[in-house]
């Protein structure tokens, strides 16, 4: 047990959601609207399997609540996206590995059916807008992809939707 663990604290530079301060941000997110895609994405929460399933969990939230049918079983007679299903582009063997990057997240999302731009090294301001723009809606979403080092987490690279 001396290389695993358990929860690791959250950096003081960032706010728990679950916090006092989290949880004003966030209803101050829903009463100016802009936590509308939150509520579809919520319906869908998914815990990754994999360490590296980050992007595949991600998108699997994205595309059912987008309700894009993926025209094949999930289990039984259930048809719903899950990672082992997004299996275009790269081989699951590949992204258990590997993980993602944004272009594998873009192919992925594509041939499943839902459209995806590729945004990269956006002004701070044009991203908040663009995210403020989309999470205002309940029918586009933001999956972003960043450096866990740079705000001070463990691990490295990382992808999340962004619903407030």
């Amino acid at each position: 047990m001396s290389k695993s663990f358990y929860r690791r604290p959250l950096p003081s530079s960032l706010v728990a959601f679950s916090s006092a301060e989290g949880r004003r941000r966030f209803n101050e997110a829903v009463c100016d609207g802009t936590a509308e895609s939150f509520f579809p994405l919520v319906e869908q929460f998914q815990t990754q399997s994999e360490p590296a399933y980050c992007g595949l969990t991600s998108l699997s939230v994205v595309l059912n609540a987008l309700a894009i049918d993926p025209q094949r079983v999930w289990k039984g007679p259930w048809r719903w996206f899950s990672e082992e299903l997004l299996d275009c582009c790269l081989p699951l063997e590949h992204v258990m590995t590997n993980g993602t990057t944004i272009d594998d997240f873009a192919c992925i999302a594509r041939c499943n059916g839902a459209s995806a731009a590729v945004i990269r090294n956006a002004q701070l301001h044009t991203f908040r807008q663009d995210v403020e723009e989309i999470c205002s809606t309940e029918s586009r979403f933001t999956v972003i992809s960043f450096d866990r080092k740079s705000i001070g987490q463990t691990g490295s690279g990382h992808f999340s939707p962004i619903a407030a």
